[in-house]
């Protein structure tokens, strides 16, 4: 399985470096000597630096405007307990402690003092101690506590 790492986004200057699109917060793919998928193909990372914040890379072989960059999962670092990767939380189904269906996972939005769940029925959840009660990855549910989808 790959896993969306960032996209190639517009040059910056001359030399064939690019903004990275939507670019993963783990900084050490953005590294000089970093590898991986641009466009399904290998590539290696032989320039990086920052601008405006941003990561600015370059890469080779250069990869085409607009190509997913992209890591095996088996590439990412393991995560902590009750911690989760976006990608494995969506699809995933939602379900109140009572037992009533809230729908499944469309979108895991980043808010501003935490993350919510966009739910495929429009419910949307925040990811804090008081609503998430437990998430079990292996049974494919995340429970609720309820009330706070009304």
């Amino acid at each position: 399985m790959r896993v969306a790492i960032g996209k190639v986004g517009r040059p910056h200057g001359i030399d064939g470096a690019f903004f990275v699109e939507q670019p993963s917060d783990d900084g050490r793919w953005w590294l000089t000597g970093a590898t991986f998928l641009a466009g399904g193909e290998p590539v290696v990372v032989v320039a990086h630096r920052t601008s405006s914040g941003r990561p600015v890379i370059k890469l080779d072989p250069p990869a085409e405007r607009g190509a997913p960059l992209e890591v095996e999962r088996e590439a990412l670092p393991p995560t902590e307990e009750d911690e989760y990767y976006v990608f494995e939380l969506v699809g995933v189904p939602v379900m109140e402690e009572n037992g009533r269906l809230l729908g499944s996972v469309k979108v895991v939005a980043p808010g501003v003092a935490n993350d919510v769940l966009e739910l495929d029925t429009g419910v949307l959840l925040p990811m804090v101690e008081e609503c998430i009660l437990k998430v079990d990855l292996e049974a494919s549910c995340i429970t609720v506590a309820a009330g706070f989808a009304d």
